[in-house]
């Protein structure tokens, strides 16, 4: 079932996410609210994307809590990342044919799908919009390079203390412009 889902600003996590590095004008603000998405209520413990999906659609984490993650050789699961709302944990996929990793919900999850096709107008309208996106990608690109340090170099303590406190400010709005 295909909805049109409108939050109220201060409820979007995406606008949310968005205006704390910067603040929307009302057309950019309007245009993310009308963005269409799917929205679904996935149980812990369930894939939202799996490695080796050819995705047509982008998924935004609306309320819970996910992790991207690899499966290991040995068929053991390594998380690389945890996904809190607001957050598009898969819009490299937006390039890429083929997504290299797994995308799973650590608890019950409300998921906004998002096509391709709509998130590329949106960016070709909004340069901002696209230039808050391609931020995200930066962010979690420097991200996994943490994780890559904490795997191999420091102690189980120090991993989760490293990580952790940029995710926690996800959580609790703050305003990083002032």
């Amino acid at each position: 079932m295909t909805l049109t889902t409108v939050f109220h600003p201060k409820y979007n996590p995406m606008i949310r996410k968005i205006e704390s590095i910067f603040t929307l004008s009302d057309d950019e603000r309007h245009a993310l609210q009308q963005l269409p998405m799917q929205v679904v209520a996935i149980k812990a413990d369930q894939d939202i994307v799996r490695e080796g999906d050819a995705p047509s659609r982008s998924c935004l984490i609306l309320s819970g809590f996910a992790c991207t993650y690899k499966v290991t050789v040995q068929g053991k699961r390594q998380i690389v990342s945890f996904n809190l709302p607001g957050d598009l944990p898969d819009l490299q996929s937006l390039h890429l044919k083929v997504i290299d990793n797994s995308i799973g919900t650590i608890s019950p999850c409300s998921v906004g799908f998002i096509t391709h096709e709509d998130l590329r107008a949106i960016c070709e309208r909004y340069p901002r919009i696209t230039a808050a996106f391609w931020r995200e990608t930066l962010v979690d690109a420097a991200i996994f390079r943490e994780w890559a340090l904490n795997v191999g170099r420091r102690e189980a303590y120090t991993r989760m203390a490293c990580c952790c406190p940029r995710k926690i400010g996800q959580i609790i709005p703050v305003d990083v412009r002032q």
